[in-house]
C-alpha cells in the first residue's frame, strides 16, 4: 500500500533530505507541497511532475487548510521553522492526518506537553480514523549509532560517558543566513536546533537503564552572531548515580574532527566520531579491530527514518519507540535543563521525566 504525502515546508533541510527520501520510499506517494509562499513552493517542486502546490498565497483551494482536505492525502512530513511548527502539527491531526514532524518537538518543554496533550486528546479513537504522530531525528536511525549501541549493552554496567561535538557556525553559512535561525525567537539558538541531536544520540547510546536525573552546566555566546548562547558545558549524572560530560558548541574554534561520544563500560569503551567510525576497546584500552567499524558513508538517516514511518503506517503496525513524541519530549527537556542550570551559573537541576 502506498500512502499519499504531502511535504509541508521547503526550506534547506525539506529540499536536501526530506524530498529524496519521499521519492526513494515505496510506501510514500508524493502528492502535494506546502510552503508559505508560492515561489519557494516551486522551487522545491521543480523537476517533480504532477505535484500539487500550496501556499498562503498561492490563491482560493490552494491553502494548507485545503490541503489537509484532500482524501488522497493521508499524512504530511512538517520540516518548518520551530516556532511555527505547533499550529501545523495541530491542523493535520485535526484532520486526522498521519504526522511525521521535524525535531526539536516544540520551542521548550511547555509547549511540547501542551502539544502532546492535545495530541492525545484529538488523535481519535476509532483505529480506522486516527491520527499517529512522529517526531523525526534522525540521529537515533544512524547506522553508527545503532551499532554503537549494541555494542556497550554487551560490555557491563556503565562507567562514565562524555560527549564532545564542536562547531563554527559562520555567517554566510546556508543555515546561518536561515532568517529564523539567525534570529531566534525560542531558548538556545543553535544549540536547540542542532544540539538536539546530541542529546537524543546520548541517550539512545545509554538506554532506558542509565536515565539522566540531574544537570549542573555553564553556557556562554562566543561569537555575537549565534545569540542568546552557543556553547555548553554540563556534567550529567545518571539515576545508579555515575556522571559524565556534555560539551557542545557551534561557536568554537576546536576542530569537528575531535569530535566523538565515548562510553566507559566494566569491559572496555566505545567511541563514535562525529564523521561515523566505531571504536570499540577492552578495558585495558587495546582496540579490538574485529568489532571496530567505519560507517563514514552512512548518510543524514533521514532516508531510513522516513521509510520506517511508511512501512509502519502503511502495513499498520506499531510506532517505532524511536519516533514517538514522548520520546522527542525527553530529548527536549535534557537539553532544556541544561539551558536553565547555565541561567542560573551551574545550579543543579533535576529531571523526572526522563
Amino acid at each position: 500500500m502506498s500512502l499519499g504525502v504531502a511535504l509541508v515546508g521547503s526550506g534547506i533541510f525539506a529540499r536536501e533530505e526530506h524530498l529524496p527520501a519521499i521519492q526513494k520510499t515505496p510506501h510514500l506517494t508524493l502528492r502535494a507541497v506546502y510552503s508559505r509562499s508560492l515561489k519557494s513552493a516551486e522551487a522545491l517542486a521543480a523537476g517533480t511532475p504532477e505535484i500539487d502546490l500550496y501556499s498562503e498565497d498561492a490563491g482560493e483551494g490552494k491553502t494548507y487548510a485545503d490541503l489537509l482536505k484532500r482524501d488522497d492525502i493521508h499524512a504530511v512530513i512538517i520540516a518548518l521553522p520551530i516556532v511555527a511548527q505547533p499550529q501545523y502539527i495541530e491542523a493535520a491531526i485535526n484532520a486526522t492526518k498521519h504526522v511525521l514532524s521535524e525535531k526539536p518537538i516544540a520551542k521548550d518543554v511547555k509547549d511540547a506537553e501542551n502539544l502532546l496533550k492535545f495530541y492525545h486528546d484529538n488523535k481519535g479513537n476509532d483505529s480506522k480514523d486516527k491520527a499517529e504522530w512522529s517526531v523525526a531525528e534522525n540521529f537515533r536511525f544512524h547506522s553508527s549509532l545503532l551499532y554503537a549501541r549494541e555494542q556497550i549493552q554487551q560490555m557491563g554496567r556503565l562507567f562514565g560517558f562524555r560527549v564532545n561535538m564542536y562547531g563554527n557556525v559562520k555567517r554566510g553559512g546556508k543555515y546561518f543566513e536561515t532568517a529564523w535561525r539567525k534570529t531566534p525567537s525560542y531558548q538556545g539558538g543553535f544549540l536547540l536546533d542542532g544540539g538536539v541531536h546530541y542529546a537524543a544520540a546520548l541517550r539512545f547510546l545509554l538506554g532506558e537503564s542509565n536515565r539522566i536525573v540531574k544537570v549542573s552546566a555553564q553556557t556562554s555566546q562566543l561569537q555575537e552572531h549565534l545569540p542568546p548562547i552557543d556553547t555548553l558545558d554540563a556534567v550529567l549524572r545518571c539515576e545508579s548515580g555515575v556522571s559524565g560530560t556534555f560539551s557542545v558548541s557551534f561557536g568554537t574554534t576546536f576542530p569537528g574532527s575531535i569530535s566523538e561520544y565515548a562510553i566507559a563500560c566494566e569491559q572496555g569503551t566505545v567511541t563514535i566520531s562525529k564523521s561515523g567510525k566505531v571504536v570499540v576497546r577492552d578495558a585495558e584500552g587495546k582496540e579490538d579491530e574485529s568489532r571496530s567499524k567505519d560507517f563514514t558513508d552512512q548518510g543524514a538517516g533521514v532516508k531510513e527514518e522516513v521509510q520506517v514511518w511508511a512501512k509502519n503506517l502503511a502495513e499498520k503496525t506499531l510506532q517505532d519507540p524511536r519516533q514517538t513524541p514522548e520520546e522527542a519530549l525527553k530529548d527536549l527537556a535534557l537539553l532544556e535543563a541544561m539551558f536553565v542550570s547555565g541561567t542560573k551559573s551551574g545550579d543543579v537541576v533535576e529531571l523526572s521525566n526522563q
